[in-house]
């Protein structure tokens, strides 16, 4: 009896001290909405919206069945929840403290303030970052990068890491490595952003970051056990053939949806992107048959996000016949890139290294030779446009990127294999993630 009075009393407690947060509007902002509505464009915020929800596709389904179709098939369910739990878990980190690091107001050109934690003061009205959607859509659109970004890494220690390790990565991760740099290049104040670093839609903050980190996980974290004699072929094809399709339609939202508006922009930006991915595909399948002496489905696969990650700095800044040069030349660079891991002797398990670390980069340095102010006002002249200066901001943008998270990403991992350890036993690694990390299996026949 008096365990469940005061049972009753705990919750009362939380009740009380629950309202009395709510009342002093810290979980809520008190936002007043319908005034709020009259300076917001509909067809602005339906546009971001969708976008929003195409790359929350990205992640489940698109990158989890791309990811689980490559693994063997005892590890199926362990990879496809590697995408959707990073997705639950970071979507809520982005609203707890995230989304203010990455675009609170700045601190020193590194990281944003507190001022949104929790969502403190962003409501229905127009944000610092678009003037004609409400704060609230900027901040989901772009929590869904946020929550896409680590989900790529996963591929490179698939079918080795220990899942408590792999939540705790993930948190960590987004937090020291992702929210800074989304700062340093989209937040107002960011010094890249100050220094005008041309990033479209996360050349250097999604792919560059998650490349370089992922070669850092293959490394610290280690081969995969039997690597690289035993065959470790893709274990469904199909699987990963609708996931890298997903992945193609959902970076439509990526890109065309990182103009903030439904206007020109947006739509070059769509165009840009496909023409770059529909290069790229073609760029890889011929560099494969040239080099292996037959074309794969997932040599084609492989190739599209090669240029979809290529063009996304570039989207908005580029011409549409720049785009079949960045996506050709992904699709050739990322194809051998892939084909040098084996030589390497590194394990990254699905190739994130060679497609969006290297992609990333190829589209980051590429943009600063084509990008146009014909194309986007806001932008600058590339190289070939006749500013050199900004081929060289381009540079220390990937320089910059590429260091800050190796070093960090080393640091994380050192730290939790110290604490908890990185990667299952040899016997739990042989049974399969599935069962021995989740006591379930793919399939049953």
């Amino acid at each position: 009896m008096s365990r469940s009075k005061d049972a009753g009393a705990r919750a009362a407690l939380w009740l009380a001290i629950g309202g009395g947060v709510l009342s002093a509007g810290w979980l809520w902002p008190t936002q007043a909405y319908a005034a709020a509505a009259a300076k917001i464009d509909a067809g602005d915020t339906a546009w971001v919206l969708m976008s929003s929800a195409l790359v929350l596709m990205m992640t489940a389904p698109g990158l989890a069945l791309f990811y689980s179709g490559l693994v063997r098939r005892k590890n199926v369910l362990a990879t496809l929840m590697h995408s959707f739990i990073l997705l639950a878990m970071i979507s809520v980190q982005w609203v707890l403290w995230g989304y203010s690091v990455a675009f609170g107001p700045d601190i020193g050109g590194i990281v944003g303030s507190f001022h949104y934690v929790g969502l403190a003061t962003v409501g229905a009205e127009p944000g610092p970052y678009a003037d004609t959607i409400p704060h609230l859509a900027y901040m989901i659109f772009q929590g869904m990068f946020a929550a896409f970004t680590p989900a790529l890494i996963t591929g490179a220690f698939a079918e080795r890491m220990k899942f408590k390790t792999f939540l705790l990565f993930g948190l960590l991760w987004a937090t020291f490595v992702y929210d800074p740099l989304a700062h340093w290049v989209w937040g107002k104040g960011g010094w890249l952003n100050t220094l005008g670093a041309l990033d479209f839609a996360g050349g250097t903050v999604v792919h560059i970051s998650s490349g370089v980190s992922a070669l850092v996980c293959a490394i610290v974290v280690g081969r995969r056990r039997g690597f690289p004699t035993e065959y470790m072929a893709p274990h469904n094809l199909p699987f990963a053939v609708t996931g890298a399709a997903l992945l193609w339609v959902g970076w439509f939202g990526f890109n065309a949806g990182s103009a903030l508006k439904a206007n020109g922009l947006a739509a070059h930006a769509f165009v840009t992107t496909n023409t770059a991915a529909a290069t790229a595909t073609l760029a890889w399948l011929f560099a494969e048959w040239n080099h292996s002496g037959k074309p794969t489905m997932l040599g084609a696969a492989s190739g599209a996000v090669a240029g979809l990650v290529a063009i996304t700095p570039a989207a908005g800044f580029v011409s549409p016949l720049s785009a079949i040069v960045i996506g050709g030349v992904a699709g050739i660079v990322c194809f051998y890139a892939v084909v040098m891991k084996s030589r390497l002797r590194y394990d990254d398990s699905l190739d994130v290294v060679g497609v969006h670390g290297v992609g990333g980069t190829w589209g980051a340095f590429a943009t600063g030779l084509f990008a146009s102010k014909a194309v986007n006002a806001d932008g600058r002249d590339g190289l070939l446009l006749g500013d050199a200066s900004t081929l060289g901001i381009q540079v220390v943008s990937i320089v910059a990127t590429w260091l800050f998270a190796a070093v960090v990403t080393w640091i994380i991992l050192k730290l939790l294999d110290a604490t908890m350890g990185l990667r299952v036993s040899n016997e739990d690694e042989q049974m399969g993630l599935d069962l021995s990390q989740h006591n379930e299996a793919g399939y049953t026949l």
